[in-house]
C-alpha cells in the first residue's frame, strides 16, 4: 500500500469526498484505512451492568485506500516508488507523480 500510518489524505469518491483527514490505522489485508474524522458512524453500546447506561459512540470506519490520495500543498496526489542508489545499497523512496517530490 502507497498510504502510510500518519499521512495526511484527502478523499476522492464517496460521501466524505473532498475531506481532509491524517491515517490513523492502516489494513493493508483489505486495502483499507482509518482517517481521523471522516466515514464515522454511530454505535448503540447496551449497558453493561444492571444499574449503568447505555451508549452512543461514534466510531472512524476503514475506507478503501483507492478511495483516498496523499495530500501535498493541499491537493490530492498519487504516489510512486523510485529507486535510489547509495553505493552498494539501494533505497525505495515514495515520490509524488506530477512534481517527481520525495515524500
Amino acid at each position: 500500500m502507497k498510504i502510510k500510518k500518519g499521512d495526511s489524505v484527502i478523499v476522492i469518491a464517496g460521501k466524505d469526498k473532498g475531506k481532509k483527514g491524517k491515517v490513523l490505522l492502516t489494513l493493508p489485508k483489505t486495502e483499507q484505512v482509518v482517517i481521523e474524522g471522516i466515514n464515522v458512524a454511530t454505535k448503540h453500546l447496551k449497558n453493561r451492568r444492571v444499574r449503568s447506561q447505555g451508549q452512543i459512540i461514534e466510531k472512524s470506519m476503514p475506507l478503501h485506500v483507492s478511495n483516498v490520495a496523499l495530500a501535498i500543498d493541499g491537493k490530492g496526489v498519487r504516489v510512486g516508488y523510485t529507486v535510489e542508489q547509495d553505493g552498494d545499497k539501494s533505497k525505495k523512496v515514495r515520490v509524488a507523480r506530477p512534481s517527481g517530490k520525495k515524500i
